[in-house]
Parts: C-alpha cells; sequence; structure tokens
C-alpha cells in the first residue's frame, strides 16, 4: 500500500496554537511550557483534566495546588493504548518513543510494527486490564489513556505511581478535522509545534478542496452498516462517519438521525428504508460478497448488492491483521474522503487511488 507523505510548510515564526474544528482540548501558553485541558474525554462526560506540561531545561518551583499534573516536554518515553495515536507519531517522526502498547498486534504501521518486532515496544495486556506493574517499570514520561469513563482502576493505579495519565478524547470528536486536529497536542508534547500545525494545515487544505468537488454534484442515496444478532447497527445521522459521508455529497439514508454509539435497526426497517440506495459503505466486518450471502440471504435484496456497489474497509489491513483505518482514518480525514469522492461520483474522475474503502471481493 503506497505511503501517503503530508509535506511540512516552512513556517518562519510560531505565535499561539489555534484549535479550530476540536472541542476536547485547549492549550494555553505560558513562559515555561504550556496548560493543556482535556475537556469530555468520553460521550457524557463532564470532567476536565489540566496538565502543566514543562520544558525539561526550564527550572521551575511546585507546580500549583490546582494543576498537579505535570508532564515534562519533550517527551522521551510514551506509552499509548489505542492505535488512533500512532498516526501522529509516525507523522511527526516520533515512534521512537513508544515504548508500551496493550494489544500490539492491532498496530498496522509499518515503522511501529518494526520496533514492535525488535523488541523496543513492550507487551502491555490489553487497554482497561493493561499491565500496572510492566508500565511503571517501563518509567514513562507519560501514559495517554483511552477510556470510556473515569473509574479505569489500572489508570489510577498508574497515577498513584507517580506516572501522569492524560486521557485522549480523539475518539469523541464529530467534525472529521476535528479528530486529526489533536495531532496539535502531540506537537506541544514533542516540542513540535510547528511541525504539528503544517501536517494539520496539510490535512485540512486537502479536504476542504475535495469537499468542493461535490458542492453541485448530486447526492446518491448511500447505506452503512450490517447486521449482528438479529439487529442492524449503523452510524447516526450526527456521527463523524455520516458528516464524512454527506461531505463526499452522499445522501445518507440515516443522516435526520441523532445520538451517541450506534442505531440498531430491525433488518425488515433497512431493508424498506435502504432497498434501493446507490451504494452501500461499510458493511461491517465483511469483505467478500459470498461471505455476506452465507450469512444473510436478505444482503442479497439490496440495489447495491445486486449491483456490486458494496466498499470495505475491511480489505486493508497491517501486517498482524489489523484493519489500518481503525488505525489512520480519525488522523487522515482527507484520504477518507477522496475515498469516497471518488467512488459516489466516479464521473469527477477524481486523481486518487483508494487507500482505506475497496470493492467488496466477490
Amino acid at each position: 500500500m503506497e505511503k501517503k507523505v503530508i509535506p511540512i510548510d516552512d513556517i518562519t515564526e510560531y505565535q499561539q496554537i489555534d484549535i479550530k474544528y476540536a472541542h476536547g482540548f485547549q492549550i494555553k501558553n505560558t513562559s515555561s511550557g504550556y496548560y493543556v485541558t482535556i475537556m469530555n474525554p468520553w460521550p457524557e462526560s463532564a470532567v476536565n483534566y489540566t496538565f502543566k506540561l514543562v520544558n525539561k531545561k526550564t527550572i521551575e518551583s511546585t507546580p500549583p495546588a490546582d494543576i498537579p499534573r505535570t508532564i515534562q516536554i519533550p517527551v522521551k518515553k510514551i506509552v499509548l493504548t489505542s492505535t488512533t495515536h500512532i498516526p501522529p507519531l509516525v507523522l511527526l517522526g516520533e515512534e521512537k518513543s513508544l515504548i508500551g502498547f496493550p494489544s500490539s498486534d492491532y498496530i498496522s504501521s509499518p515503522e511501529v510494527r518494526s520496533l514492535i518486532d525488535s523488541g523496543h515496544v513492550e507487551e502491555l495486556g490489553t487497554n482497561q486490564l493493561i499491565n500496572v506493574e510492566a508500565t511503571i517499570i517501563l518509567e514513562p514520561d507519560m501514559v495517554m489513556g483511552f477510556s470510556i469513563d473515569d473509574s479505569n482502576p489500572t489508570y489510577q493505579k498508574i497515577q498513584k505511581a507517580g506516572v501522569p495519565v492524560m486521557y485522549n478524547g480523539e475518539w469523541v470528536e464529530e467534525h472529521p478535522l476535528g479528530k486529526a486536529e489533536w495531532i496539535k497536542l502531540f506537537g506541544v508534547l514533542y516540542g513540535k509545534e510547528k511541525e504539528a500545525d503544517s501536517i494539520f494545515n496539510s490535512i485540512e487544505k486537502e479536504y476542504l478542496k475535495t469537499l468542493e468537488l461535490v458542492k453541485t454534484e448530486d447526492k446518491p442515496d448511500v447505506l452503512s452498516g450490517a447486521t449482528w444478532k438479529d439487529q442492524w447497527y449503523l452510524p447516526y445521522g450526527d456521527s463523524w462517519q455520516a458528516k464524512i459521508l454527506n461531505d463526499a455529497g452522499a445522501n445518507y439514508i440515516y443522516k435526520e438521525t441523532a445520538g451517541s454509539g450506534s442505531l440498531a435497526y430491525p433488518l425488515e426497517k433497512v431493508l424498506t428504508d435502504g432497498r434501493e440506495a446507490s451504494y452501500w459503505i461499510a458493511p461491517g466486518q465483511y469483505s467478500s460478497y459470498s461471505k455476506m450471502l452465507a450469512d444473510n440471504k436478505s444482503y442479497g435484496l439490496f440495489k447495491s448488492f445486486k449491483n456490486k456497489q458494496v466498499y470495505t474497509h475491511a480489505l486493508t489491513v497491517g501486517a498482524k491483521g489489523g484493519v489500518t483505518y481503525y488505525e489512520e482514518a480519525s488522523m487522515r480525514p482527507d484520504l477518507v474522503l477522496k475515498d469516497l469522492v471518488k467512488i459516489l461520483h466516479p464521473d469527477l474522475q477524481l486523481e486518487h487511488e483508494l487507500y482505506f474503502f475497496k470493492p467488496l471481493e466477490d
């Protein structure tokens, strides 16, 4: 698979970190570093966490009592807990700082897989049951955590041992560019603010340029999801998946819905609403028409299935079978958007090779 490289512009001076799309973090400059506030890192959360990032070259007194979390920057050793945390490190050229990860087989990045194979990255169990003792022994500068609530005893134990845990709420962001903008947080952690800002600007530029291409195009009806245990699961209309479909010039059949998690409908309802949809994007984890029919013959009743206009991200995987989409898509919405525009609007003849989404195999 072709490696997608993002150019870094020549920025003469970096003044202030401007957050345009993301709602999950704020960064405030100080004379010796930054204050970073993580806000609502999981759905329906009302908690905020503030960290003082202190430059290692600066001698500073004890941080204020209301800012108990201090991280020395630039970070040299980090433990990550979600594959979506991997792309920012790779884009910034800081993948060697990764020293521990839970369930590392899910990682697709060739650069990081090489580090795992060489023993540079410690296997730490699973996210919710991350090995506390092994994590502490590694002596990381910080752990970037992923959690569905604030009651994870594993992270609490790691923090009590003196290792800062910063929750990453990128996965809660609803705007596609809001997810990608989290690279700016990594930028301040690694002392690469200019590089992070330039990388994001490039992603934003490509996204907005592609968005303009479909402004006047007809919108084909689009279906998504698949069945699981008698229910059909699909993204809500206000989810980032649905928003990027809308930006790609699609008429997503459930665009008017709103909520968190996934829609769950009986197959009969989806068949009624989406039977005539021209395209079917992301049919769960399916990679072939034959497997879909073997599991549920009703799939064959859909127009998109009959016309072989079903596209999946399940065919693009890493060396250990990790789905690349789950790792990279949140950081590269520009590539997701280009894939969808290429699929949904073939008449535009967009010069782009499909990266995440591929036609379903027979």
